[in-house]
């Protein structure tokens, strides 16, 4: 049994294959997710919509919180790391987690930021320990197996190239912060042209559909390899 994590992280609250001004990372994250499920029903998947219900930013009061000893918080500490508790258990029990990530401004948007932020904690993701001298931080979760997926949509074209490139700090982002915690398996489809809603955007669909769905195959025939073994 494979575990899905489903996250969208749109502020548009549909998938632009059922309404006009819908979000196309929302169209290709639950694309994924139906198309994984009609190989594989067995699978469980747990969603989470951050896009219309975003995690509480980070505050001092969650670091203090965070950086005590769980055997040494004081009530209000469990209570203010409660949501990130449940968030990282979330992470945790997931084998594959699908994203539906739109580039805002050249970067995910701030929804998606808090949960990152969420996410990374010393002690349950990622392991710090002053004592290792100048390496004292270490992945949690690199032996668990884990694959990222984000499915994602820009406004222009050319941010996996050389013409923009060097300005997609969205997916790059994710991927240190994913692999910070050992999560290195990562695999990336986008739509781009929205802003140019003209034939490109419309071949761009295609493509990225047709790119989920190989993507898909792959990741369940292996998935059903690892299972056999």
């Amino acid at each position: 049994m494979t575990r899905l994590l489903h996250l969208d992280a749109s502020a548009r609250p549909h998938g632009s294959d059922t309404h006009a001004h819908g979000s196309h990372t929302r169209r290709l994250s639950a694309r994924f997710v139906r198309r994984w499920q009609a190989l594989r029903p067995q699978d469980p998947v747990v969603y989470r919509d951050v896009g219309q219900s975003p995690p509480a930013p980070v505050s001092g009061a969650w670091i203090h919180a965070a950086f005590t000893p769980a055997a040494q918080r004081e009530p209000w500490m469990r209570e203010t790391l409660a949501e990130s508790d449940a968030l990282v258990d979330e992470l945790i029990a997931a084998d594959v987690i699908a994203v539906g990530l739109p580039m805002y401004n050249f970067n995910v948007p701030a929804q998606f930021k808090a949960y990152i932020d969420n996410v990374v904690r010393v002690g349950r993701t990622f392991g710090f320990d002053r004592s290792r001298g100048a390496e004292p931080y270490w992945p949690l979760l690199a032996e668990a197996g884990k694959t990222l997926v984000l499915l994602g949509s820009r406004g222009d074209y050319g941010y996996d190239g050389e013409r923009l490139g060097h300005l997609n700090h969205g997916e790059a982002s994710v991927r240190t912060a994913f692999g910070y915690l050992g999560i290195v398996d990562a695999h990336g489809v986008a739509i781009e042209y929205d802003e140019f809603a003209d034939a490109r955007l419309a071949a761009s669909i295609a493509d990225a559909e047709a790119r989920v769905d190989a993507l898909v195959e792959d990741l369940v025939a292996a998935r059903s390899l690892r299972d056999a073994a």
